[in-house]
């Protein structure tokens, strides 16, 4: 099995941006498709981004569309989550998981493994 390991979030004002990484051990990135995920307090767990296994097919969900880019490198084992022009809205904690699948999927019940989560507050 892989394990996950969120690092990157932090604090930061409207418009601007951060970038989460998710380095993975146990096995190569390649074995699954990968996904981010966030949860805002009281809020249910929703999709945000998810890259195949092969020659990076990205996904994303429509609230962030444009703004944040899934990219993998898979001599780093490592999968990464440009956020820009950050809003509000986007405060959560950031989780990156692991689908044994063939096909990507946006729903957190198909995906096996877990991180622990990054936590990413932008200030209005």
């Amino acid at each position: 099995q892989v394990q996950l390991v969120e690092s990157g979030g932090g604090l930061v004002q409207a418009g601007g941006s951060l970038r989460l990484s998710c380095a993975a051990s146990g096995r190569t990135i390649n074995s699954y498709v990968m996904g981010w995920f966030r949860q805002a307090p009281g809020k249910e767990r929703e999709f945000v981004a998810g890259i195949g296994r092969r020659v990076g097919s990205t996904y994303y969900a429509d609230s962030v569309k444009d703004r944040f880019t899934i990219s993998r490198d898979n001599a780093k084992n490592t999968v990464y989550l440009q956020m820009n022009s950050l809003e509000f809205e986007d405060t959560a904690v950031y989780y990156c998981a692991a689908d044994s699948g063939t096909y990507g999927s946006r729903f957190y019940t198909d995906y096996d493994y877990w991180g622990q989560g990054t936590q990413v507050t932008v200030s209005s």
